[in-house]
């Protein structure tokens, strides 16, 4: 858990530490028009020869465009790539990044089973939260102010107690959410569980994304990707603030375009599909759908799910609140297991003293 708290208090503010430390990922901006992604991909393929992208985003006119790679366990790499010039600024092997580590850490614990281990380990700590609120519920008025309340000035051994009781006691409000959104993405049943709690089903129903048609004629000789590009392009500038494409992973797959209209928040992007053959967009509510597909509490509370679990819900004040939460929760098993020492020894020093009276 310790691990778990501050690779994700790190995270918080991966978007500006990343900015502030990683110059490849700004460009000058200009008025001249971006790079379709056909271009972007096969610049990006000549700096990794035999090796397919999965990935292209584009974001903001002073940001680099990100060309991404990766085959479980084989390769991870993004290439950053200036939309205006097509300069080539930065091949990065993301299994050397230090905020990509940090994820990792965060999922798998980078050990073998990591993701099991993360995922009960999760289980364990909520239920440790909800008994410790039951612990911390003061019987009486009088107890009542000492549980809001750290003495600073107390023993070394009252102010470890009061640092584990009273801040665990604030930060659980906060961390019981990013614990229950973590769970929701490690168990689909306790997912469907919290949906079903809301008293409806998603109304996105299909489950598998749209496949194209492989048997379409096709009579342009502009790469289909370029098209649907040209045809969302103006909205870059409007309706949409980043565009992210999925390319196909398989022969008769769709050209998926996650296009969102916030930068900081995910829960209203779209999922637009589109045949990769023809170019043509293919209609209807598959898996997430467009933002405004969702009609239930349940779809929001699908879409939400990363942004709470990450504080960004609620934007910057969100994620720095989230930030100390964090910081609290990898402190809790240092000032418990010192509660829980002081406690043995003492039982040993009585079992001892017991011991020499026989």
């Amino acid at each position: 858990m310790i691990i778990i708290a501050i690779t994700g208090a790190l995270y918080c503010f991966a978007p500006e530490l990343q900015d502030l430390t990683q110059g490849y990922r700004t460009v000058q901006e200009r008025k001249d028009e971006f790079l379709p992604p056909s271009r972007l991909q096969k610049l990006a393929e000549n700096q990794l020869h035999g090796k397919s992208p999965q990935r292209i985003y584009y974001g903001s006119k002073t940001q680099a465009v990100v060309v991404w790679f990766s085959k479980k366990e084989a390769f991870d790499s993004s290439i950053f790539i200036n939309p205006y010039s097509g300069q080539v600024l930065k091949v990065r092997d993301n299994d050397k990044d230090f905020f990509t580590v940090v994820l990792k850490l965060h999922r798998t614990l980078l050990i073998p089973y990591g993701h099991e281990v993360i995922r009960w380990s999760t289980v364990f700590f909520l239920m440790i939260m909800v008994s410790g609120i039951i612990l911390w519920w003061p019987k009486n008025n009088h107890r009542a102010k000492a549980g809001f309340i750290v003495n600073w000035r107390a023993s070394p051994k009252r102010l470890n107690y009061d640092l584990h009781r009273v801040l665990g006691f604030y930060a659980s409000w906060i961390v019981i959410f990013t614990a229950l959104t973590g769970l929701m993405f490690a168990f689909e049943n306790f997912a469907g569980l919290i949906y079903k709690l809301t008293g409806v089903e998603y109304s996105v129903i299909q489950s598998k994304p749209p496949l194209s048609d492989a048997n379409a004629n096709v009579y342009e000789t502009t790469p289909p990707i370029d098209l649907v590009w040209k045809s969302i392009r103006a909205d870059l500038d409007g309706k949409y603030a980043t565009a992210l494409f999925v390319l196909p992973s398989t022969k008769d797959g769709a050209i998926l375009l996650r296009a969102n209209p916030d930068r900081e928040k995910l829960h209203k992007t779209d999922f637009r599909y589109f045949d990769q053959f023809t170019a043509k967009e293919i209609t209807g509510a598959y898996v997430w759908g467009s933002y405004k597909d969702a009609r239930t509490a349940a779809d929001h509370i699908k879409r939400m799910n990363y942004d709470v679990h990450t504080g960004a819900i609620f934007g910057l004040p969100g994620r720095i609140a989230l930030f100390f939460a964090a910081l609290i929760v990898a402190s809790l098993p240092i000032t418990g297991f010192c509660f829980w020492w002081a406690k043995y020894r003492k039982r040993q020093r009585r079992w001892r003293r017991f011991g020499k009276i026989r």
